[in-house]
């Protein structure tokens, strides 16, 4: 399985198996997101590669931003599993360009605009066709 596929099913299981209130779901985004940065610009120098596979904590920030503003239902974290790979993959305009930033930002950017893609798809079935 590939690092980015493995790192944003861990987020998944994350997702469906603890209970989040909202709050604390957004606490962990945030803190993810910011310690995640930092993390992954420590060892991305460390490993001396851009956006090594090894770093796969802007997945987990990326998937948990996609979920933020939907219940937690398996039929939610699936969909929002296959959208935010599909975007992850794809990279369409800024994703792709967002990767030429430095460091840690360069690595985790790219994933949290996957994410909001994805997002702003699951909120576009939710609203069209009542699913997930």
């Amino acid at each position: 399985m590939a690092p980015g596929t493995a790192g944003t099913a861990v987020a998944v299981l994350l997702l469906w198996l603890v209970p989040f209130s909202r709050p604390a779901l957004a606490a962990f985004f945030v803190v993810v997101t910011l310690v995640g940065t930092w993390a992954a610009h420590r060892a991305e120098r460390a490993l001396g590669a851009k956006d090594p596979g090894a770093i796969v904590v802007d997945e987990v920030a990326g998937m948990t931003l996609a979920a933020l503003p939907f219940p937690l239902t398996l039929p939610t974290l699936l969909a929002g599993f296959v959208l935010f790979r599909f975007f992850d993959v794809v990279k369409p305009p800024p994703a792709r360009a967002s990767q030429r930033a430095h460091g840690g930002v360069g690595i985790m950017v790219d994933d949290l605009i996957a994410g909001a893609y994805t997002a702003l798809v699951l909120a576009g079935l939710r609203a069209l066709a009542g699913w997930p």
